[in-house]
Parts: C-alpha cells; sequence; structure tokens
C-alpha cells in the first residue's frame, strides 16, 4: 500500500473509444492488486476490475480542457480510456500504477498475496489435479524404447527442466550430460509427445552450440538415439523454427544449427518464425489498427496487412500441421529448437500436440498440455519461489461448464484423429479474430453473445438432425410400402395366370358388373368426381402394370424422394402412414 500514492479519485469518466459522448463517470479506486472504477448511479452500479499483472503499458497523455487522459492497455486486448480532472491526482495515478504493474519481488505479484480461504487439502487439490507420468503413461511411456531418466535430479542438469524427463532407453547419462553441455542453456533433447501406434515422437531442445564448425560426438549420439527409438523409420527430422539468416547470425556468436554433415540420418528444416521481440512489435501494430476511431476497410486491411501479424500466426501453424504430418503419415520422429526452446519451440510441440491427439482437445488434456509443454519445459526454475500459490486448475475444473465448447461431439468423427487443416490461401483459413481483439469494444454493432450464437447454432443442428430422422423414417415406410405392393401385385398376376386371364383383361372394364367390381380395390370416390377422371385413374394403374419390370424396380427410389419432397396442408407426406387406415393397394395408387 506504500506505493498508493492516490487510493480514490471522483468524478472521473470512462470513455467509450468510438463514441466519447458515451463517456460514463464514476469513481476510480487503486489497490494493492486492482485498478477498480464504479459508476456513479442509483440503480445496479457497473465496476471494471483490472489486475494490475493484467497491464501491459500505461500512457499519459497531454493535458486537455475536459482533464487528463490516462490510456491503459491491458495483456487480454482490453483498453481502457479514463479522463481525470485534476493533473496532479493523474500523475499520482500513473506513478502508482508504474511501481504496481512492475513489481520488484516475486512475493509482491498477486499470486502469493490471493487468499481463497481454502484449508491445506484444498488447496493441494489444484497441484494433484495434472500428473505428468500419468500423461506419459496414457502415451504409453516407459517403454521398450523410451525411459524415464532422472539425471536432472535437484536441477544438477539443467535449471529449467522438470527433475524427471524422458528419454532414449540406449542414451545413457553420459550422453545426456555431454549432449547438454553442447545446446543453449543446456537444454538437451529430451521427448514432448509419443505416438504410440507408429513409435514416431517429438522432442524439444535449445540450438547447438555448434559456431562455425564445432561437434559434440554425445549430441550426435543422442540424435541417433531419437532416430534408434523409431524402427519404423531410418531418418528424424531436424525442425529450426527460427528464420535461416537468424540462425546464421547465432553463429558467429558460438551457437547456430545441426550440420547435416556431422549429424547421419538427419533431415534439416527451417520455418521462419520470428522471435518475441519481432512478435510483440506485430502485435502492437494490429493493436493500433484496431483502436482506430473510423477507419475505412483499405485503412484497415492495410494496416492489419503492414502489422504481419497473421502471418507470424501462419508460420505458426505451418510448423505445426508439418510436425504433425511428419508424424502421423510418414511416421518419422521430429527434434524441434529455436534459440533457447523455451517460446517458439513451445508452441509449435503444441499446436502439432493438439493437432495429433484428441485427448489436447479436452478440458483436462487442455491443462495437461499447458502443464507438460509450457510449465514443465519453459519456466525458468532458477527464479522460483519455493512457496506454492494457489493453483488455478482445480478452479477451471470445478467450473468446466462455464467453459465448454457447447458444439464439441466426442463422438464425431472430425473430433476423433488427426487434424488435417487446408493451408492453401484460398480457404482464407486465416481471419482477423475481431471477437477475440475488440471483445471489450461496447460501441461494436451488432453485439451478439458468442455464448447465444453457440447455443442457436446447436439448436438449429439439432433441429436439422430432428428433422432428417423423421425423413428417415418416412422413406423406410415408403420403401416398405412399396415392397409389400410389389408382393401384393405379383400374387394377383400368379392368380391370373393361374386362371387363364391377361394382365389387360383384369384392369379395364367390359361390363358395368366388372367396372363396380374393379372400384373395390381403389380408394372412395366422392359422388361429385366423373367418370372421365375414374377412367384416367384406372388406365394410369394399367400403364403401371404394363410397364417395363426393370424400369418399375427403378422408379422405386425414384418416386421415393419425389414424395419426400411433397408435403400435404397437414405437414405430413404425401403417402399415408401404414396405421392411416387405406391399404397397400391405396397407397400405391396415391404414389401413382
Amino acid at each position: 500500500m506504500e506505493h498508493i500514492r492516490m487510493p480514490k479519485v471522483e468524478n472521473v469518466r470512462l470513455l467509450d473509444r468510438l463514441s466519447s459522448r458515451k463517456a460514463t463517470l464514476g469513481t476510480l479506486y487503486l489497490t494493492a492488486t486492482h485498478v477498480i472504477f464504479v459508476e456513479n448511479g442509483s440503480e445496479a452500479r457497473k465496476e471494471t476490475w483490472v489486475l494490475h499483472s493484467q497491464i501491459s503499458s500505461i500512457e499519459k497523455q497531454a493535458t486537455t480542457a475536459t482533464g487528463c487522459p490516462l490510456l491503459i492497455r491491458c495483456k487480454n486486448f482490453q483498453v481502457i480510456q479514463l479522463v481525470i480532472p485534476q493533473e496532479r491526482d493523474c500523475h499520482d495515478i500513473y506513478i502508482s500504477l508504474i511501481r504496481l504493474t512492475r513489481p520488484v519481488k516475486y512475493e509482491e505479484l498477486y499470486c502469493f498475496s490471493f487468499n481463497p480461504k481454502l484449508d491445506k487439502e484444498e488447496r493441494e487439490q489444484g497441484w494433484k489435479l495434472v500428473d505428468l507420468n500419468e500423461e506419459y503413461n496414457r502415451m504409453g511411456i516407459p517403454n521398450n524404447y523410451w525411459q524415464i531418466s532422472d539425471v536432472n535430479r535437484d536441477y544438477g542438469v539443467c535449471d529449467s527442466y522438470p527433475t524427471e524427463v524422458y528419454v532414449p532407453k540406449s542414451a545413457t547419462a553420459h550422453i545426456i550430460v555431454g549432449s547438454s553441455k553442447f545446446r543453449s542453456r543446456r537444454r538437451f533433447p529430451a521427448l514432448s509427445y509419443y505416438c504410440k501406434d507408429n513409435n514416431a515422437s517429438i522432442c524439444r531442445s535449445s540450438q547447438p552450440l555448434s559456431g562455425f564448425s564445432a561437434r559434440c560426438l554425445e549430441d550426435e549420439q543422442m540424435l541417433q538415439a531419437i532416430r534408434k527409438a523409431n524402427p519404423g523409420s531410418d531418418f528424424i527430422y531436424v525442425v529450426d523454427t527460427r528464420p535461416k539468416l537468424n540462425a546464421m547470425a547465432n553463429r558467429a556468436a558460438g551457437k547456430g544449427y545441426e550440420n547435416e554433415d556431422n549429424y547421419s540420418n538427419i533431415k534439416f528444416q527451417f520455418i521462419g518464425i520470428e522471435n518475441i521481440h519481432v512478435m510483440r512489435n506485430s502485435l502492437q501494430k494490429m493493436l493500433e489498427v484496431c483502436e482506430l476511431k473510423s477507419p475505412s476497410m483499405s485503412d484497415f486491411l492495410w494496416g492489419l496487412e503492414n502489422s504481419g501479424w497473421l502471418k507470424h500466426i501462419k508460420a505458426i501453424m505451418d510448423a505445426g500441421i508439418f510436425i504433425a504430418k511428419a508424424v502421423a503419415e510418414e511416421g518419422v520422429s521430429v527434434l524441434v529448437h529455436c534459440s533457447d526452446g523455451w517460446d517458439r519451440t513451445a508452441q509449435v510441440c503444441s499446436v502439432a500436440s493438439l493437432l495429433l491427439d484428441p485427448y489436447y482437445r479436452t478440458m483436462k488434456g487442455f491443462m495437461v498440455l499447458i502443464e507438460k509443454d509450457w510449465v514443465a519445459f519453459g519456466h525458468k526454475f532458477s527464479h522460483r519461489i519455493q512457496e506454492r500459490t494457489y493453483s488455478l486448475w482445480a478452479h477451471l475444473w470445478k467450473n468446466r461448464a462455464d467453459y465448454l465448447n457447447p458444439l464439441y461431439r466426442p463422438d464425431h468423427s472430425k473430433t476423433q484423429g488427426t487434424l488435417c487443416p487446408q493451408m492453401t490461401p484460398c480457404n482464407f483459413l486465416y481471419k482477423f479474430w475481431s471477437g477475440m481483439y475488440n471483445r471489450f469494444e461496447k460501441g461494436l454493432h451488432p453485439r451478439q453473445s458468442v455464448t447465444d450464437y453457440l447455443m442457436a447454432v446447436k439448436e438449429e443442428t439439432q433441429q436439422l438432425e430432428e428433422e432428417l430422422e423423421v425423413l428417415g423414417e418416412r422413406l423406410a415406410n415408403l420403401q416398405k410400402s412399396q415392397l409389400n405392393d410389389n408382393k401384393f401385385k405379383s400374387k394377383h398376376q400368379d392368380q391370373g395366370k393361374h386362371l387363364g386371364l391377361s394382365t389387360s383383361s383384369n384392369s379395364i372394364a367390359n361390363t358395368p358388373q366388372e367396372y363396380s367390381n374393379d372400384l373395390k380395390s381403389f380408394p372412395s370416390r366422392s359422388p361429385s368426381q366423373g367418370d372421365e377422371e375414374d377412367s384416367a385413374l384406372i388406365l394410369t394403374q394399367d400403364n403401371l402394370k404394363s410397364s417395363d419390370p426393370d424400369l418399375s424396380a427403378n422408379s422405386d427410389q425414384e418416386s421415393g424422394v419425389e414424395d419426400l419432397s411433397c408435403r400435404s396442408p397437414s405437414g405430413g407426406g404425401c403417402l399415408p402412414s401404414e396405421d392411416s387406415g387405406k391399404d397397400s393397394d391405396e397407397a400405391v395408387f396415391l404414389a401413382v
């Protein structure tokens, strides 16, 4: 609290980015953990809470006649523009937020002061929810090719790796330690994902310290051990996620990439994902485009293209798809690295795992993926505090219904197996995600809830599936009715042949008595209907009986389709159902 110069400021205006006339008057509070804006009003007052650790940047703008503007940009793409009446108050808020958003000690972080009022057992539940050993057991590890190694116990080999790592069974402790000395930050190759169907794997590491000509026998043996752990392939891919120019520049600093002349049975591949600094600049340019008040379509598209943000997203997706295809289709193991192996490497390995394994597309599986590829392999354990903070895993799992995709169907064919998104430009796979970057903009219209939209799509899908089921039942009844009619006609034809009568003699009435008898097989007619219509119906029935048998057989399916497209005013089909009271002769007659 000693860093807060001004805990409360009244008559602060919260501006709408798209319309200054929609400014909201309220009170600004500054606490040790949050910035809170409370709207004025006699009714339910709306509150806006912003966590200090979520603030990306703070900009104090030039003073105007209405006050001193303060622009707060958050890491979740929320932009808050406040107008504080007095310049001095604005300056105090600005200085206080600068200090609060940049803690000097880790103990100052909100996670250490947050107290969920849980007992020790409930507090430990979040840390026990995800067990990486269970995850590797799910993959089928350990087995004849991979084993767990404690060579990094007490973080003696690599301080940013977990204490237990999975390595090829033929890789001894001597090989692992030797390989770590030849890798940046001693991040040696370790297993990230294993495909038990074909023994292909995804391993990760940092760049080698190869320079222009250096080599390491243990590192070469380590890659050879990864290849031997997959008997179905005689080589492995080594994927360097950096642009080739960047990797070549690192050689001057004694780093670089693997030389194919020194490593046997490898195929090297550059991807071209830019470093974190380029990514941040690109994101900033893209957000500046989002903050334009009234951009034309051409200005917006030009700014979006100039930011290069979608190009970076595509590069990461390209890398993930390349690795997923190598593992699933070619059955080849892949080693992935960038510079230090904890930014681009984690991104690419995660995308590839999501494409390969449907388990990671579930709520629990996604938690495991983050824990495995980001926390375990990416966190700087050398700066770790021994005290455990509150874990969000238990909270997310308890309230998972709030985060589930209502359109997800675990039994759907697209949900299972490997995903293969099309990367050609004509598919327009990469679009500006306005629901992500502009979700806090109140002035954008229409403002439709994503949940409401998804539920509407789900409801429409259910209605279509129910309608499809009803149509399927009608088609089955139609086919059954036609089958019964064919049997009935065949039976009468056999009786006519046995009596020595032709088909035409049974169909055409020669006397009034015969005419009356024949009408018994047709639906009842009203007195107002004339004889001409009855004669036409009789001729139609005669034509059906005298038609080509092959044509009649083929016409069953066509008549069924035709009947499905024809509806009565009451909503039913043209053909009556089996329990409608009419016999099969009437059903066939109406169809004709």
